[in-house]
């Protein structure tokens, strides 16, 4: 009985022996290979970002960093102590990474430091011989050349949160950034490429022995944009840090060449890091650095908005060509006396006069005979009160008040008074310089119902423009409004001044001045240059939209400073420089003859 119990239990082990070394060898003998060979993914390149014109808005460039393995040492703390005297880690630093280690697997890397100058890279590199888990890693990171003038439009990359989608490989990979603003948000799927494989063998350390295969990543797919990177420079330093904004946009198809604000952010910082202090600094900038103000800030469009209610006016028929209205400073509805930016008034004006010397009696005037419902469907038709598509998120809608809008939020009904103040771009009614400059090109067209357009293409295939349909304007309408605004820039107009001598590059525009806040009776007997004493935050906005040449309109403007004061005094001259400087470009033209600068010869070059 014992030698057959001994009998059935050898046979039992040698069965058992057979099952694990014959029939599920393949299963142990892949679970084996799996613990000396490790697959890591790889980062791609992320797609590059051009101008018009081929030149380099946001690339990539040689990142030195050091990652680190926690379950491959068996001092965490210790680890990061000793990278701390040659890397320079902070305490605050040092409680982030372990907090962020606690909170992931063991077996994840985790990025240490970027962007590293050479002499620290190869420093840690040698002293990793003694310091297990740490990844020296020479990678590849987002920079922007011009980073502080393209901010607002190509935006910047972050690094991944746990907020993430987790179902790309991209995201496991250590270090590396998507989108988190501007077009590189809006394109992140497409920049950031798909992520490559290496699979390479390790010793019982942890160690790795040597690469087996690698597979690289798929190269993130370009975008060019409709952006001129040179005129966009020269539009934010003439803007000069002022709070301010300027959109340039070809008349014909709506391309956008200009799309700048000031003051801008350097995109570049947010990639290396921002120091406590240089971050307070940005967010309680009362200027407010951070928000793209041609897009996501409203403003009353003051006098700006005045061709809006001519077109109205005349297509309702209740105003001529020829009839005048005589301004004597005021105009009484009721108990209540509505003011000229003129004391004493302009004497008749025909609507042309009336919009070259921007006076408010004669839209107060036209304004109460046509109505809000009429004044509002107008601006409607020329972009106002809805967001654009042009692949940038957070962009305002504006808003074009009538009936319909205060009843449904205040539950009260319309005041002719409220009719009155929008005639003359203020009340309720808010606009951006997005929504200004596309006003200003579809009146210059002849009334085109143009798109704005922010891409050309996306890799090898190109967004094509809208189509331009007629918006059914009356051709005598709006040859009536850009002569008034050519009167704008001729003797007696507001915008005199800043006007181009140059016949060539003669320009039409109209001035704006926008309050924010009401001026009570004390102050307009005061006079209006006591505002100029007023903090900075009660000032006027200054504003003016144009386009050139007159002739053949190919360029329109908007340009808006916060608190700037008047519109003719601060705004039309540096619309006037950027349209100047446009024309002298004269970038659709240049890139339609094939014409491309040195410098995007030379970054063409160093792709290759």
């Amino acid at each position: 009985m014992l030698g057959g119990f001994q009998g059935l239990l050898s046979m039992a082990l040698i069965g058992r022996l057979y099952y694990l070394g014959v029939i599920e060898s393949g299963q142990y003998k892949m679970l084996a290979e799996e613990n000396r060979i490790s697959l890591r993914f790889l980062a791609p390149e992320r797609g590059e970002i051009f101008d018009r014109a081929g030149r380099l808005m946001a690339t990539n460039r040689r990142d030195y960093r050091i990652f680190l393995v926690p379950e491959q040492t068996s001092d965490v703390e210790a680890t990061l102590n000793s990278l701390g005297q040659m890397i320079a880690l902070s305490d605050s630093q040092t409680r982030r990474l372990l907090d962020r280690i606690r909170r992931q697997r063991s077996f994840q890397p985790v990025s240490v430091a970027e962007n590293l100058d050479w002499k620290t890279f190869a420093k840690v590199n040698v002293a990793s011989i003694k310091l297990p888990g740490v990844q020296p890693d020479a990678g590849r990171t987002r920079f922007y050349p011009d980073g502080r003038a393209t901010s607002h439009v190509v935006g910047y990359v972050g690094p991944v949160t746990k907020e993430d989608v987790k179902d790309d490989p991209i995201f496991h990979i250590p270090g590396v950034k998507i989108g988190r603003a501007g077009l590189e948000a809006t394109f992140d799927l497409a920049l950031r490429g798909q992520a490559g494989t290496s699979r390479f063998e390790v010793n019982a350390y942890g160690r790795v022995v040597r690469e087996l295969t690698r597979q690289e990543g798929e190269v993130g797919q370009t975008l060019t944009l409709t952006i001129d990177l040179e005129l966009q420079k020269y539009a934010v330093e003439r803007l000069a840090e002022k709070s301010a904004a300027a959109v340039v946009m070809d008349v014909e198809n709506g391309d956008i060449l200009v799309q700048a604000s000031t003051p801008a952010f350097d995109s570049n910082q947010f990639n290396l890091g921002f120091s406590q202090e240089d971050w307070n600094a940005l967010v309680q900038d009362p200027r407010k650095p951070l928000i793209n103000k041609c897009l996501a800030s409203q403003y009353p469009p003051g006098s700006t908005f005045k061709m809006i209610v001519a077109l109205a006016a005349l297509e309702a028929g209740v105003v001529s060509s020829s009839e005048t209205v005589l301004c004597t400073g005021e105009h009484e509805l009721g108990n209540r006396i509505f003011h000229c930016w003129k004391k004493n008034g302009h004497g008749r004006l025909s609507m042309t006069d009336a919009i070259g010397q921007s006076c408010d009696i004669y839209f107060y005037t036209i304004a109460r005979r046509v109505g809000i419902a009429k004044i509002a469907a107008m601006a409607r038709r020329f972009g106002f009160g809805e967001a654009h598509s042009i692949g940038l998120g957070g962009q305002a809608k504006g808003l074009v008040p009538d009936k319909v809008w205060k009843m449904a939020n205040y539950g009260e009904r319309w005041q002719i008074g409220e009719t009155l103040i929008i005639g003359i771009g203020q009340g309720a009614l808010l606009t951006t310089p997005l929504q200004l400059a596309l006003m200003t090109a579809r009146i210059a067209n002849g009334g085109k119902q143009i798109r704005p357009r922010l891409v050309q293409a996306l890799g090898t295939e190109p967004f094509p423009s809208a189509r331009r349909p007629e918006m059914g304007i009356n051709q005598r309408h709006l040859d009536l409004v850009r002569t008034g605004m050519i009167k704008t820039m001729k003797a007696g107009g507001t915008a005199f001044r800043s006007r181009i001598a140059n016949r060539q590059y003669s320009m039409a525009g109209k001035t704006g001045t926008s309050q924010v806040r009401r001026i009570t009776a004390a102050e307009r007997e005061a006079g209006l240059e006591k505002l100029s004493q007023r903090p900075w935050e009660e000032r006027d906005h200054a504003l003016f939209v144009g386009y050139a040449p007159i002739d053949s309109p190919k360029y329109a403007v908007a340009v808006l400073v916060e608190h700037g004061g008047g519109g003719s005094a601060v705004a039309a001259p540096i619309a006037r420089d950027i349209l100047k400087k446009t024309m002298d470009i004269d970038p659709v033209e240049s890139v339609a003859a094939g014409v491309v600068s040195l410098g995007a010869i030379k970054s063409s070059s160093s792709k290759g």
